[in-house]
Protein backbone atom coordinates (compact mmCIF):
# COMPACT_ATOMS: atom_id res chain seq x y z
CA UNK A 1 0.00 0.00 0.00
CA UNK A 2 2.64 2.41 0.44
CA UNK A 3 4.45 1.61 -2.35
CA UNK A 4 1.18 2.56 -4.55
CA UNK A 5 0.70 5.53 -2.29
CA UNK A 6 4.58 6.41 -2.80
CA UNK A 7 4.26 5.95 -6.74
CA UNK A 8 0.98 8.15 -6.94
CA UNK A 9 3.32 10.69 -5.12
CA UNK A 10 5.87 10.48 -7.67
CA UNK A 11 3.68 10.95 -10.74
CA UNK A 12 2.42 14.26 -9.35
CA UNK A 13 5.81 15.50 -8.57
CA UNK A 14 8.28 13.98 -10.34
CA UNK A 15 9.02 14.74 -13.85
CA UNK A 16 11.85 11.73 -14.30
CA UNK A 17 9.30 9.69 -12.60
CA UNK A 18 6.78 10.23 -14.74
CA UNK A 19 8.72 9.65 -18.05
CA UNK A 20 9.78 6.64 -16.69
CA UNK A 21 6.44 5.17 -15.78
CA UNK A 22 5.42 6.36 -19.38
CA UNK A 23 7.94 4.83 -20.76
CA UNK A 24 7.60 1.39 -18.80
CA UNK A 25 3.80 1.39 -20.16
CA UNK A 26 4.96 1.93 -23.61
CA UNK A 27 7.01 -0.92 -23.53
CA UNK A 28 4.81 -3.21 -21.56
CA UNK A 29 1.76 -2.52 -24.84
CA UNK A 30 4.29 -3.13 -27.25
CA UNK A 31 5.34 -6.18 -25.15
CA UNK A 32 1.72 -7.43 -25.35
CA UNK A 33 1.19 -7.14 -29.22
CA UNK A 34 4.42 -9.19 -29.33
CA UNK A 35 2.49 -11.64 -27.27
CA UNK A 36 -0.50 -11.70 -29.04
CA UNK A 37 1.06 -13.02 -31.98
CA UNK A 38 1.35 -16.87 -32.81
CA UNK A 39 4.70 -17.00 -33.95
CA UNK A 40 7.56 -14.62 -33.89
CA UNK A 41 10.10 -13.87 -36.68
CA UNK A 42 13.72 -13.65 -35.57
CA UNK A 43 13.88 -10.08 -35.20
CA UNK A 44 10.47 -10.00 -33.52
CA UNK A 45 11.66 -12.45 -30.71
CA UNK A 46 14.67 -10.03 -30.56
CA UNK A 47 12.64 -7.45 -29.61
CA UNK A 48 11.00 -8.78 -27.15
CA UNK A 49 13.81 -9.54 -25.47
CA UNK A 50 14.94 -6.12 -26.06
CA UNK A 51 12.06 -4.89 -24.80
CA UNK A 52 12.00 -7.22 -21.70
CA UNK A 53 15.46 -5.70 -20.53
CA UNK A 54 14.68 -2.09 -21.19
CA UNK A 55 11.43 -2.42 -19.24
CA UNK A 56 13.32 -3.67 -16.45
CA UNK A 57 15.63 -1.17 -16.55
CA UNK A 58 13.11 1.18 -16.19
CA UNK A 59 11.55 -0.93 -13.33
CA UNK A 60 14.95 -0.53 -11.67
CA UNK A 61 15.45 2.99 -12.04
CA UNK A 62 12.21 3.82 -11.01
CA UNK A 63 12.53 1.99 -7.90
CA UNK A 64 15.45 4.07 -6.75
CA UNK A 65 13.96 7.13 -7.08
CA UNK A 66 10.79 5.44 -4.97
CA UNK A 67 13.76 4.44 -2.54
CA UNK A 68 15.21 7.86 -2.22
CA UNK A 69 11.95 9.45 -2.03
CA UNK A 70 11.00 7.12 0.96
CA UNK A 71 14.17 7.64 2.76
CA UNK A 72 14.10 11.27 2.20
Amino acid sequence: MADTQDAAGLLETSDEYRQLAARHHELEDRLKTLASKHYLSDDEQLQEVTLKKRKLQLKDRMEEIRHHYASA
